[in-house]
Parts: C-alpha cells; sequence; structure tokens
C-alpha cells in the first residue's frame, strides 16, 4: 500500500497540469489501493468524493500551486479518515484495561505500554487476569524483567476476581497500573462478563481493545462489538510495520467511532508510539514531516502577506521579488526544507551554494533604494557599484540578481498573455538557476 500510494503522488508531482482529467485519474488509482488494502468501500466512496469536490470547487489558496494544493487535499482526506485528532495520554495516575481476541499481541503491547509510561517518570506496574492461556503469566514476567516493570498475578487462581482481590493492596502502591484481561478466539458472552467484572472491581479510565494490523477490515467487526458491549475509550493496533493493510485496520476503527491511540510499530519492546494520523500519512506519502512543512508554508504567507496570484496582477519589480526571497527565507534553510520533504540525497555543497546566493541577494536588496526596487531598469554601472559596496558583494553578484529578476519578469508577461499555463514553472525555473 505505501508504495503504491507514494506512485500515485509521485505521478502528481511529475504532471505538466493539474486538471479533471488528473484529478480523475488519480481518484480511481487512490480508490484501487484502499480497496485492496482492505479500506471500508463506503468510507473509500466518501474520500473519493470530499477529493473530487475540493480539486475541482476549493478556491486556491495563497501560496499554493495547484499540484501543492491537490497534494494538501489528498493529504488532509485521508488524515481524516484515519482519525483525525491525535491520542493525548494520561500523564497521571490512572488504570488501563486491555482487551482482544487471541492473536492480537495483547500480552507485548501490555510490556510495550508499561515501558512508554514508565519512561515518562510513572511508576507503572501490571497485572495479569488471564487464567485461560497456558503460561500467560510467565511469559508477561519474562517481559517485565527485561524492562524491569514488575508484574503482579496468580497462576493457580482459577478466577480473574480472585486474582484481583489477592493482588489489589500491592497495586495502590503504583501510578499506572495496565492489567492484561484474558482472550478467546471470538468474542462471547463469557468473556464479556469476565470484562466486564474486572472493570466493575478495578474501575479503570482506559479501556483499549487491541487489534492486529493484518486484520484488515475485520477490525470494524471487533471495534464496534467490544464497543457496544464493554465500552472502549480508545484502540492499539499492532504488527502495523509488517502489514499492507494497516489502513485497513485503522479506518475500521475510525468508521466504528473508536480512536487509534497507540500502534505498535515493531517486534522490540520500545518501537510503540502514539498514534499520530498526520504522521502516518506523511510516512505513506514518502514525506516524513509534511504536515509540519505544509503549516510551516501556510504561517509564511500569512506573515508575509505574500500572494504568488498577486504577480499576475500588480507590476512585478525587484520589490515583488524581494517579497518572494523574504518568504523564502522564513521557511527556513533549505536543507531543512528539503529534510522534512524527504530528500536525503542532495548535494551538500549545493545545498550550501543555494543558501548563500539566497542571503547574498537579499543582502544586495537592503543596499538598494526604494526607487531602485520599484524600477530595476535604472540600474546601471555606477549604481551597481554603490550596491555592491553597500552590501558587501561583487558587480557580478548584483548583475546575476538583476539578470534573475529580468528572466522571471519576461516568463510572467508569458504566463499573462497564455502563452505558460503552469505557475509552478516559474519555480522551477528558479531551482533550475540555483536560487
Amino acid at each position: 500500500m505505501l508504495k503504491k500510494v507514494k506512485e500515485v503522488f509521485s505521478r502528481i508531482t511529475k504532471a505538466s497540469i493539474v486538471d479533471e482529467k488528473l484529478i480523475e485519474e488519480v481518484i480511481r488509482e487512490i480508490q484501487r489501493i484502499l480497496i485492496t488494502s482492505d479500506v471500508n468501500i463506503r468510507l473509500v466512496q466518501e474520500l473519493s468524493k470530499k477529493i473530487r469536490e475540493r480539486a475541482l470547487k476549493e478556491e486556491l489558496p495563497p501560496g499554493l500551486s495547484r499540484k501543492e494544493h491537490l497534494i494538501r487535499i489528498l493529504y488532509d482526506e485521508l488524515v481524516e479518515i484515519l482519525g483525525g485528532e491525535r491520542y493525548n495520554p494520561k500523564l497521571e495516575p490512572h488504570k488501563i484495561l486491555l482487551v482482544g481476541l487471541y492473536g492480537s499481541g495483547k500480552t507485548t503491547t501490555a510490556a510495550k505500554l508499561a515501558k512508554f509510561y514508565s519512561k515518562r517518570g510513572l511508576k507503572t506496574c501490571i497485572l495479569t487476569t488471564d487464567t485461560w492461556r497456558p503460561a500467560a503469566y510467565e511469559q508477561l514476567k519474562q517481559l517485565g524483567e527485561e524492562i524491569k516493570i514488575p508484574v503482579f498475578g496468580a497462576p493457580e487462581e482459577k478466577n480473574a476476581l480472585d486474582i484481583i482481590k489477592k493482588i489489589q493492596p500491592e497495586l495502590k502502591k503504583y501510578e499506572v497500573v495496565i492489567i492484561d484481561s484474558a482472550g478467546r478466539d471470538s468474542l462471547n458472552e463469557e468473556l464479556i462478563e469476565e470484562i466486564k467484572s474486572i472493570a466493575a472491581e478495578l474501575k479503570p479510565e482506559e479501556i483499549f481493545l487491541v487489534i492486529s494490523a493484518d486484520i484488515g477490515q475485520t477490525a470494524l467487526k471487533q471495534a464496534e462489538k467490544f464497543k457496544e458491549s464493554i465500552g472502549l475509550t480508545g484502540v492499539i493496533v499492532t504488527k502495523a510495520d509488517a502489514s499492507g493493510k494497516a489502513g485497513g485496520a485503522l479506518t475500521a476503527c475510525h468508521v466504528a467511532g473508536v480512536p487509534v491511540a497507540f500502534i505498535g510499530t515493531g517486534e522490540k519492546l520500545d518501537e510503540f508510539e502514539v498514534f499520530n494520523a498526520e504522521k502516518f500519512v506523511a510516512r505513506i506519502l514518502g514525506f516524513p514531516d509534511l504536515g509540519a512543512l505544509l503549516k510551516k508554508a501556510q504561517e509564511v504567507v500569512e506573515e508575509t502577506e505574500f500572494n504568488p496570484e498577486d504577480l499576475l496582477k500588480e507590476k512585478y519589480t525587484l520589490k515583488t521579488f524581494y517579497k518572494q526571497l523574504e518568504a523564502t527565507r522564513k521557511m527556513g534553510p533549505l536543507k531543512k526544507v528539503l529534510e522534512m520533504l524527504g530528500v536525503q540525497s542532495m548535494p551538500q555543497d549545493l545545498i550550501e551554494t543555494s543558501e548563500e546566493k539566497l542571503k547574498k541577494f537579499k543582502y544586495i536588496m537592503d543596499s538598494m533604494t526604494k526607487e531602485e526596487l520599484e524600477n530595476p531598469e535604472i540600474i546601471k554601472a555606477s549604481r551597481i557599484k554603490r550596491i555592491a559596496k553597500g552590501s558587501g558583494t561583487t558587480e557580478s553578484e548584483v548583475k546575476e540578481l538583476l539578470k534573475q529578476y529580468e528572466m522571471s519578469k519576461k516568463m510572467l508577461n508569458k504566463i499573462k498573455k497564455g502563452k505558460m499555463k503552469n505557475m509552478k514553472a516559474l519555480m522551477k525555473r528558479f531551482q533550475l538557476s540555483g536560487f
């Protein structure tokens, strides 16, 4: 799934224009990927409708090209179907009850969760009430020793409530108590009653359903049944690293109306994190921090009050060019922006040269008068010499800036005359010239 979704986004970035045909092709491809990844069909249809309406009817936001806007729409909608708001763990004394069927990874998750809270300074312990699975206590005890977390249980007892009554005085010494309940092959009345009795006795603040990512859309039935029978505050999805159907399990939880709280990203006990839909989608798209970058870009637009569409409406001067430069600088060093986009192979010398050029261009324009910024055609030999001296640069560097400006102005004139339809071509030209 991850590779295929990346290919769709790569197709958008490589397209010459964004038109209705491209949008429909992208939607069809996204539909195919999600359905084969076991995502709920109704959810896929709703997603397709939203993408189509927004891409065709939504006004282009300031600071974004049509390609970037389409990527932003897909990003926003994928985040929404995967859960939207991020879960905030309770970093205070509380009890957590884990429920789930056999094979979900519940016992290992209990240890991972204990390590998560222990690392955050909370005195944590684990209680197992599983009287059904042979050696359940021994397995959890071994995991507890590995992470130096105490594990309580009474393997000789045959009733979960008897275990709780026997161990309960010890639990009062801890801030976070994680209860690993028994599982079954299926959700039956016996399991429901047992979990209800445990919840009534311990009164946990959190009840998490543990499900494996590889069960795909089947997660919907589990989430709905457990929610209706017991009441859930969240879901923990395990084995998300090895399954191409993680999206199916995650979206199933969204349909069931149960938020995903945590996600297991590997077999090791520290490969466990708070689920963040934005980060998960950015990972799918191949951009480590796409959300942060898009947010930063929007902040730059608001701070500088720079709208690329204004380039087509106003007289294009060095003053306008200066606003572009300011917006670029506010995005942060180019190296950091590239890292946020997931580009790790860019030659270091090229990154440094580009940043240095941006700085010099800024110094040069800071040394110009208001008249020169608004009417750069008046900048001749004597003025170039003065500007170079005032900015601490060379005359050839001043000439290079003026050449860049003239090139940009000519391209904008072509755009205005309809000879170039894609605004992105301008930005590509800047990049090719090292800007």
